[in-house]
C-alpha cells in the first residue's frame, strides 16, 4: 500500500514534467511555423501586387491620358503636365456630324442583339446535339467542330456576295442575323460539354409525364445550364462590342458606325490626329465592358458555387 501510494504522486509529478518539456520543445517550432508562413503571405502579396500592376497599367496610363493634350503625346511621364478636360468636351460632341450617344447606342444595339440571339441560338444547338438522337448527329457535329479551325477571313468574301444580294449592306442585318443562326461553333460546343455532363433522370421523367423537346429545353435544362449561359453572354457581348471588321465591311454611313469605326474616324491618315480624343473615347468605350462584366461575373460565380444536382 505505501509503495502503490507513494508511486502514484511520482508517476503524476514525471507526467507533468514531461508535459511541460514537450510545450516547450514545441513552442519554438510553432513560431517557426508561424513566421514561415507570415513571409510566404508577404512574398506572395508582393507578386500579386506587382502583377496587378504591370495589367492595370495600360488603363491607368489611358485615365491619365483623357487629360494630356495633344502636344505632350509621345513625352515620357504618367501625370500630364496640363490636365485639361477639352478633350472629353470634343469626344462628347462626337465626329462627322454624329453625336458621340449615338456612336454607343450602335454599340449597344449591336451588342445586346448579339447577346440575345447567340445564347438562343446556341443553346437550341446545344441541346439538338446533347439530348435529341437523329441520322448524322456525329457528322454535323463533327462538322461544326471542324468549323473552329476555318479563319474567319475565307468566308468574307462569299458572305459579302450573300449579304450584297439580298440588299443588306449598310445595315445591321449581316452583323445580327447570323447570331440567331448558331454559327458560333465555340458556344455552341461549351453548351454542348455542359448539358452532357447532366443526368437523364429528369428528362425521361419529364417525357413520362407528356413533355415534349421544347418543354424539357425551356423548363429543365435551361434553369440548370445558367452558368454556361452567363458565360456565353459575357463572351457575346464583348466580342460584339469589340469587333471592329464586321461593322468596317457592312456599314457605311457614319450615323450606323458603332464605337470601333467611331474611334478610327479621330485619327486621319490625311489630316492632324486628335490623340486626347480618341484616348478619351477609348477610355469611355471600356466602361461599359467593364460594368457588364463585373455585374454578370457576380451571377456567374453565384450560378457556379449554387449550382447542383441531386441524384
Amino acid at each position: 500500500m505505501t509503495t502503490s501510494s507513494f508511486s502514484e504522486p511520482a508517476l503524476a509529478t514525471v507526467e507533468n514534467q514531461l508535459d511541460t518539456v514537450a510545450i516547450t520543445t514545441n513552442e519554438p517550432s510553432g513560431r517557426r511555423t508561424i513566421k514561415r508562413k507570415t513571409w510566404q503571405t508577404i512574398i506572395w502579396f508582393a507578386v500579386l501586387l506587382i502583377i496587378t500592376a504591370v495589367v492595370l497599367y495600360p488603363l491607368v496610363w489611358l485615365f491619365f491620358a483623357t487629360f494630356k493634350p495633344n502636344g505632350e503625346f509621345g513625352q515620357p511621364g504618367l501625370l500630364p503636365q496640363q490636365p485639361t478636360l477639352d478633350n472629353y468636351a470634343k469626344m462628347w460632341e462626337g465626329i462627322a456630324g454624329v453625336p458621340m450617344w449615338r456612336f454607343f447606342l450602335n454599340s449597344f444595339i449591336l451588342a445586346a442583339v448579339s447577346v440575345i440571339g447567340t445564347v438562343l441560338s446556341s443553346a437550341l444547338a446545344a441541346y439538338a446535339f446533347a439530348r435529341v438522337q437523329f441520322k448524322g448527329l456525329g457528322v454535323l457535329f463533327a462538322a461544326m467542330i471542324g468549323t473552329l479551325l476555318l479563319p474567319f477571313h475565307v468566308v468574307i468574301i462569299p458572305q459579302y456576295i450573300i449579304f450584297n444580294n439580298l440588299g443588306m449592306i449598310d445595315t445591321y442585318w449581316p452583323l445580327l442575323l447570323p447570331k440567331f443562326l448558331a454559327t458560333e461553333a465555340f458556344f455552341v460546343f461549351l453548351l454542348v460539354q455542359f448539358i452532357r455532363q447532366m443526368p437523364r433522370d429528369m428528362d425521361e421523367a419529364a417525357r413520362i409525364d407528356g413533355a415534349g423537346h421544347m418543354r424539357i429545353f425551356w423548363s429543365i435544362i435551361l434553369p440548370l445550364i445558367k452558368p454556361a449561359l452567363i458565360t456565353c453572354a459575357i463572351f457575346a457581348f464583348i466580342w460584339a462590342w469589340n469587333d471592329f471588321l464586321g461593322p468596317l465591311l457592312y456599314i457605311t454611313s457614319p450615323d450606323l458606325y458603332p464605337l470601333p469605326i467611331a474611334l478610327r474616324l479621330y485619327n486621319d491618315q490625311t489630316q492632324s490626329s486628335d490623340y486626347g480624343a480618341t484616348a478619351t473615347a477609348s477610355f469611355i468605350a471600356l466602361i461599359p465592358i467593364l460594368l457588364f462584366f463585373l455585374v454578370f461575373q457576380r451571377f456567374l460565380v453565384d450560378g457556379v458555387a449554387t449550382q447542383g444536382l441531386k441524384g
